[in-house]
């Protein structure tokens, strides 16, 4: 869900900003209107390019997918209406819902889920979908979506396995059996797209061209400040919606935003898009607040190294710099809402074979251990030609990320001795420079998309589309390969497991710090919300009773 990368952020704006875009208090039942903090700007309302916490908030509200999640995580009728699997697992046929619509009354076809996803794989699309992996499930669509380096790149789109057999079923070939391929429908990457984006390009920049078809539709979009949707009346499930109006504002200090949560402003502050103020936090849960909501979720919060940068492009530099922190101290003493230290990639929360994946498979990859750490910097470096380590950026974005950097960057200059530039950037600013690796170390965070160890380990296959720390190995592109390509779930959770230690214990290409917790304090009158097993809000359902 990047996804879906956690969003947690903070820079300082004044009250009176809230205060102008939230108005008054709820005033009861009676005013149905939930308000939260995205803390900022999405970086985008397009499903082929969206691939963060914030914007993935904001679609929620926005669309619905072939399929969507319900309260209890299964997986439950979204536009389809009914389904039929081969037997083999590997051709789905969709019936869709002839009375689902678009926002602005058209039908929601199954024409327009070929168009999207198609769209999303087009290899010429700009900028490309960074969440076209996400559909390489289908017959022939990493070969189309993939035209660089590739000898079997296929250029006709009418050879990828989707198919509108007419307006109301959509026929869908797999590469290979994919016992969650249900919940890739439900996901974002998934959703529908309306065909006046093929006449506007900017068809997602703005509210008065937006055409969404889930259960809101976009009222308003003041860049940069809130974000107001309304019901869609061309919902087909519009019975189901009680809110007459969900507000988002953008705030970005967890002060204001928890200050303004106290004075009745807001509905709802911490994550997922917003944070409430460690020390806050902390004194929430010794105070027992029946407000306060804390759960573990599968999601991971790490730094990326620029492995293509001297000399993070030496293993031994980046594994002595992950060696070099005490993980705990920073759960106890930074984030304080009952994080568990990570030493893999792999969330806790994720299935295995028969249970979890983080209890069958161990993230045993390596041992915090300065005496070891300093051997290992003094080696790397000797090796790329260096006898010091050179000052580095640490870059990050807005809200509690700065004071988890602060605390690495001085373990890292108390044990090794080095010192690490710290970074603050606006968050659509920090992405893209992520994206183009123009960093050395950065923070990062990701929650998963489906329940499968799949959604954290093909990530960084050499072609993803988030891999954004130039890792490129060759037998960890084999290694997802092999688990994409059987039904039995004990080789797949092996392979992965194999890929895992490629990329933490023989490379440590990425510095896991922590599994993520859920953590928010919500107004008694807010009911019906949802938080998934990975962090994310579906507001959707929520009533307000007062």
């Amino acid at each position: 869900m990047q996804k879906k990368m956690l969003v947690l952020v903070s820079l300082m704006l004044v009250i009176t900003g809230l205060l102008s875009a939230c108005g008054s208090k709820n005033g009861g039942s009676g005013d149905q209107t939930f308000r939260m903090n995205i803390t900022t700007e999405p970086p985008t309302l397009d499903v082929a390019q969206a691939q963060d916490q914030t914007s993935f908030t904001v679609l929620t509200g926005l669309y619905e997918g072939l399929t969507r999640m319900d309260k209890d995580g299964n997986i439950v009728p979204g536009v389809a209406e009914k389904w039929e699997v081969s037997e083999d697992g590997k051709k789905f046929t969709f019936h869709l819902n002839k009375n689902a619509k678009w926002s602005n009354g058209d039908p929601v076809t199954a024409h327009d889920f070929e168009y999207s996803w198609k769209r999303t794989l087009d290899p010429d699309l700009n900028p490309p979908a960074p969440y076209a992996y996400q559909l390489y499930y289908i017959k022939n669509a990493q070969n189309y979506n993939i035209k660089a380096d590739n000898p079997d790149h296929i250029s006709d789109p009418n050879q990828l396995g989707v198919k509108a057999t007419d307006d109301y079923t959509l026929e869908v070939e797999l590469e290979n059996p994919t016992p969650y391929f249900l919940n890739i429908t439900a996901f974002f990457t998934a959703y529908p797209v309306h065909k006046s984006a093929k006449d506007n390009p900017n068809w997602a920049a703005e509210a008065k061209d937006y055409i969404s078809n889930g259960p809101f539709k976009l009222a308003s979009w003041k860049h940069g400040d809130t974000i107001e949707m309304v019901p869609n009346e061309n919902y087909d499930k519009k019975d189901e919606i009680k809110l007459k109006s969900v507000k988002f504002v953008m705030l970005k200090d967890p002060n204001t935003e928890l200050n303004s949560y106290k004075t009745g402003q807001l509905d709802w502050t911490g994550t997922p898009t917003g944070s409430i103020p460690s020390e806050q936090l902390a004194k929430a849960i010794t105070d027992k607040n029946p407000e306060l909501n804390i759960k573990g979720i599968a999601s991971t919060y790490y730094y990326n190294f620029n492995n293509t940068k001297k000399p993070f492009n030496n293993a031994k530099v980046r594994k002595a710099l992950s060696m070099a922190i005490n993980r705990q101290a920073i759960v106890d003493k930074v984030t304080k809402a009952g994080q568990q230290p990570a030493y893999g990639f792999v969330s806790t929360g994720i299935h295995g074979v028969k249970g979890e994946f983080r209890e069958e498979v161990k993230d045993d990859y390596f041992k915090e251990d300065v005496a070891e750490a300093k051997k290992l910097l003094a080696e790397g470096l000797a090796e790329e030609g260096l006898s010091s380590m050179p000052e580095f950026s640490l870059s990050f974005n807005e809200g509690l990320h700065k004071n988890i950097a602060e605390a690495i960057a001085d373990m890292w200059k108390t044990n090794l001795g080095i010192t690490a530039k710290l970074e603050l950037q606006e968050w659509k600013v920090f992405l893209k420079n992520r994206q183009s690796l123009n960093y050395d170390v950065a923070r990062a965070g990701w929650g998963a998309d489906y329940n499968d160890p799949m959604t954290f380990i093909d990530m960084f296959t050499s072609k993803g589309g988030n891999n954004d720390i130039g890792f490129k190995n060759a037998d960890y592109d084999a290694l997802v390969k092999e688990a994409y390509s059987t039904n039995d779930q004990q080789k797949r959770v092996d392979a992965m497991a194999k890929a895992e230690k490629i990329l933490i214990g023989d490379n440590n290409a990425i510095m896991p710090i922590y599994y993520y917790t859920s953590n928010q304090l919500v107004k008694p009158y807010v009911k019906n919300y949802v938080v998934d097993y990975s962090g994310n809000l579906d507001y959707t359902r929520i009533s307000i009773e007062k």
